[in-house]
């Protein structure tokens, strides 16, 4: 039989770590997918609501790289967009137009951008907004924001107002 007296605290304590790291790794990516699934559940449902009311709403299809604006379940525009490159991706989840700028400087940490237009920011520095700088819609080139052509963002503008709902889902 093997003594413990003699045996290494440390080998047991080691043992101990990295059986707590692989359980708490487990339920990590267990209520990761667990979240992401109700979070995507929750998105479905206010979809259906939103196309069963008479409300105007915008829904951003990352996937597909397109915008419909929606009058309940009526699409009434949709475009072709560029969302947030993978380092920089735009968050999912529904949000409400919470203020709208003619015309605004937008600053990161590695760009600074004059003159951005018609620009309707949803949560915090997370917009749509116009793009005059490339014209790879259809590709995911942004920082977060969604980009528009210009003239698109323009119609988007004078359609949408404050607390217009915003859909953003895979």
């Amino acid at each position: 039989m093997k003594s413990l007296i003699n045996s290494h605290p440390m080998h047991h304590l080691k043992k101990i770590v990295i059986g707590a790291a692989i359980f708490l790794s487990v339920i990590g990516v267990c209520t990761n997918t667990v979240t992401a699934s109700s979070k995507n559940e929750t998105i479905k449902q206010n979809i259906q609501t939103l196309q069963k009311s008479d409300q105007r709403w915008i829904q951003v299809n990352l996937a597909t790289q397109r915008l419909t604006a929606w009058e309940g379940g009526k699409p009434v525009y949709a475009v072709t967009i560029s969302t947030g490159k993978q380092s920089t991706p735009t968050r999912t989840g529904s949000f409400k137009i919470q203020s709208k700028h003619k015309s605004t400087r937008m600053r990161g940490r590695d760009y600074d951008v004059p003159n951005v237009p018609y620009a309707m920011f949803y949560q915090g520095n997370y917009g749509i907004h116009g793009a005059y700088w490339h014209k790879k819609f259809g590709t995911p080139v942004s920082h977060g924001c969604i980009n528009v052509a210009p003239n698109h963002a323009k119609w988007l503008f004078n359609w949408a107002s404050i607390g217009t709902p915003v859909v953003i889902h895979q």
